[in-house]
């Protein structure tokens, strides 16, 4: 496929591997999680401020799930998303501190094909300017599951906004497109 064929597709093609023998996809089909036990998405502050940055960007979101922090449920869930035809890029929100109950990197890390640590390093610098040497305490990290870039942000509405909007709209198209990319 020519890269000029591409810019006739719709959406919908997501469903086809047609989208694989191009780099970047333009329309992005977004799978946002949020790993609370206390939240509900009506009450998601860091997965709208995610949301709103996908779609002030001309995407999509494609799905929107709510996972206690539990290890087994936060894994298969970011699993799942990450497998769905209609999703190029899954951002997670919550999880990634230090308390016993911030399971969300140990539960992802396993899935992840391919690291991503400029992610995480780069997330953490534009962080320091907010909460300064607080960043040690953040885990934010990023990978291929299945094909598919996985994000897991603080879940904090700015550290969620932030990551969304400086960090993971900007390259998601690309990395999702070189991700799925058959030789």
């Amino acid at each position: 496929m020519s890269d000029h064929e591409h810019d006739d597709h719709e959406h919908d093609d997501h469903e086809h591997d047609d989208h694989h023998h191009h780099h970047d996809v333009e329309t992005l089909g977004a799978g946002i999680v949020t790993v609370s036990s206390s939240r509900t998405l009506d009450d998601d502050p860091a997965g709208d401020a995610i949301a709103a940055a996908f779609e002030a960007a001309g995407h999509e979101v494609a799905t929107r799930e709510l996972v206690p922090d539990d290890y087994d449920r936060v894994q298969a869930t970011l699993r799942n998303v990450a497998r769905r035809g209609d999703v190029d890029a899954v951002v997670s929100t919550g999880g990634t501190g230090v308390t016993p109950d911030d399971v969300t990197v140990e539960a992802a890390d396993p899935l992840f094909e391919k690291t991503l640590p400029g992610f995480g390093e780069l997330f953490r610098r534009l962080s320091y300017d907010e909460i300064g040497t607080r960043i040690v305490g953040t885990r934010a990290v990023a990978g291929i599951v299945e094909g598919t870039p996985v994000f897991c942000l603080p879940g904090s509405e700015n550290a969620a906004r932030l990551g969304a909007e400086e960090v993971i709209v900007p390259e998601a198209g690309h990395l999702s497109g070189l991700a799925t990319r058959e030789e």
